[in-house]
């Protein structure tokens, strides 16, 4: 039920819309005053009330009507995902940056490591595992490193072999089952 505040009080006197000036009223305030008493003679409900109506029935559904998370089906579908994201993390950094086509590979890269991270961040079973904070680590210094620098710019050496190593621990947590 709505709350007493969005309730609004019926009335069945008629306020006088406001006087003009003149003596003579206007034919709007006279078409707009004949509107609100048919209104009130036929007892139809107003707009406020109805608009309060719509919010209530909106406020009521909108858990009902909001969609679930995409959640990981299975753990191979994990480990699958997760093998395609480290082998694009590893092509996409070592490509050479007078390539053609790195630009593409990197919108490509971000693509498929905001998808992933959108799936399973969200799932309390991966948070833990070394698989899952590896990965998480190397795509966020990828991605920032691309955002920053943009999509043509090389991954300094020091931070390539640092996700090149955090890509090698994920892998091998992700075949042992961690």
């Amino acid at each position: 039920m709505a709350s007493p505040t969005l309730m609004t009080r019926t009335t069945t006197n008629l306020k006088p819309a406001l006087a003009s000036v003149n003596s003579k009223p206007s034919a709007a305030v006279v078409s707009c005053s004949a509107s609100n008493a048919a209104l009130s003679v036929g007892q139809q409900p107003r707009r406020r009330d109805l608009l309060s109506l719509a919010a209530g029935i909106a406020l009521i559904l909108s858990p009902a009507a909001v969609v679930a998370p995409a959640l990981a089906a299975s753990e191979e579908e994990y480990v699958k995902e997760t093998g395609v994201v480290i082998e694009k993390v590893r092509k996409t950094i070592s490509m050479d940056k007078n390539d053609p086509n790195v630009a593409d590979a990197v919108a490509d890269l971000r693509e498929t490591s905001n998808s992933w991270v959108a799936k399973y961040r969200r799932e309390k079973a991966l948070l833990g595992r070394p698989s899952f904070r590896d990965i998480y680590s190397a795509l966020n210094a990828v991605s920032g490193h691309y955002i920053s620098f943009g999509p043509t710019a090389p991954i300094p050496a020091k931070r390539r072999v640092r996700i090149l190593e955090e890509m090698d621990t994920a892998e091998k947590a992700l075949l042992r089952g961690r």
